[in-house]
């Protein structure tokens, strides 16, 4: 039966490769890649030999018909992103969308994502948090941040190296000084590091080193002062 197939891929380590994601890779009709170079060398490496289209933020719009008709004409497409699992803060929202609009049958392999080690290894609370991915560059980022201020579930946002030191004063002027952090990049690769403390801390330890990578800050929950039981 043609689906769609949403294929998690490394986000660094090449080993993170599932054997099943592999196999269908070089079953499908069509791999659909956000980046096809980065994906090609991927393909490359686990010695797949498949056709791939340019399937990203700058087009998904214009291909979502075309690829709705391709698998209703019979084909099984196959969906991959430059790393991580579709739809985690990359294209695949709307695809998935579109699918369950039609009633195409949508199959999601399990495999890797950024935020999840980076969570764990913050040793905050992971039972409940709040995904918050990028937040807006400009408009609506200073209101967002005030509301999550008073957040009280750990909080996770992806950024970007050359914007985590202006996010690290953000957070200190929004969650104050004393919010615990952790701050985790290049996960799953040789120079891969987490690093905590709070805003200032972790400001003066980034500030010495060149940042690469790709950033995922976890921000503990707010600790909001309980109001007193009344004695009536």
């Amino acid at each position: 039966m043609s689906k769609l197939i949403l294929v998690p891929t490394p986000i660094g380590n090449l080993k993170d490769m599932t054997f099943r994601a592999v196999d269908i890779l070089k079953e499908v009709d069509l791999i659909l890649a956000e980046d096809t170079r980065k994906t090609g060398i991927l393909l490359k490496h686990y010695e797949v030999q498949n056709k791939l289209q340019a399937y990203h933020k700058f087009n998904e719009h214009k291909q979502i018909i075309p690829i709705i008709e391709k698998i209703k004409s019979g084909n099984t497409i196959a969906l991959v992103t430059d790393a991580g699992t579709p739809g985690i803060s990359d294209p695949g929202f709307l695809i998935v969308r579109e699918c369950i609009k039609n009633e195409i049958e949508i199959e999601t392999l399990p495999g890797a994502t950024a935020f999840i080690p980076a969570l764990i290894n913050s040793g905050f609370p992971s039972d409940k948090f709040c995904f918050e991915g990028f937040l807006p560059q400009k408009k609506g980022r200073q209101k967002r941040l005030t509301e999550l201020s008073t957040e009280e579930r750990t909080i996770v946002f992806y950024e970007s190296p050359h914007r985590l030191l202006k996010f690290l004063q953000q957070i200190k002027e929004y969650f104050g000084d004393e919010r615990q952090i952790s701050i985790s990049r290049e996960l799953t690769k040789i120079y891969e590091e987490t690093k905590r403390g709070t805003a200032n801390e972790l400001t003066d330890y980034f500030n010495t080193k060149t940042i690469k990578g790709e950033i995922v800050v976890i921000i503990d929950g707010a600790k909001l002062k309980k109001p007193k039981k009344s004695k009536d």
